[in-house]
């Protein structure tokens, strides 16, 4: 039952950048989430899965950030921003999957 409600959620996305800080929110019916960070400084966050981890957030080129969480499963989180949305790609463990968020 869990697993067809997550494919039902229809997430939002905003990012909200105050200077040099930033924030991530994601909203869905499910869940709510919420990151804040500045570049290349290291952060705790707590991870989807109830773990607390340092995580660091760098930005490539004029549209991407890319989120290293270091941990007992190291994860990299890619967020690539174009006209039409945002694409997240996520890896741990060889393991990538790949979001499309439509820009409103």
């Amino acid at each position: 039952m869990t697993r067809n409600l997550a494919k039902s959620a229809s997430p939002t996305v905003e990012v909200i950048v105050d200077g040099d800080s930033y924030t991530i929110k994601t909203s869905s019916t499910l869940k709510n989430s919420e990151i804040k960070f500045k570049l290349g400084e290291e952060f705790e966050e707590d991870r989807a899965d109830g773990k607390k981890v340092q995580t660091s957030v760098t930005k490539e080129g004029d549209n991407k950030l890319v989120q290293v969480q270091k941990g007992d499963k190291p994860v990299t989180i890619v967020r690539e921003f174009s006209e039409e949305g945002l694409t997240v790609t996520a890896t741990v463990n060889g393991v990538t999957s790949v979001r499309f968020y439509k820009r409103q």
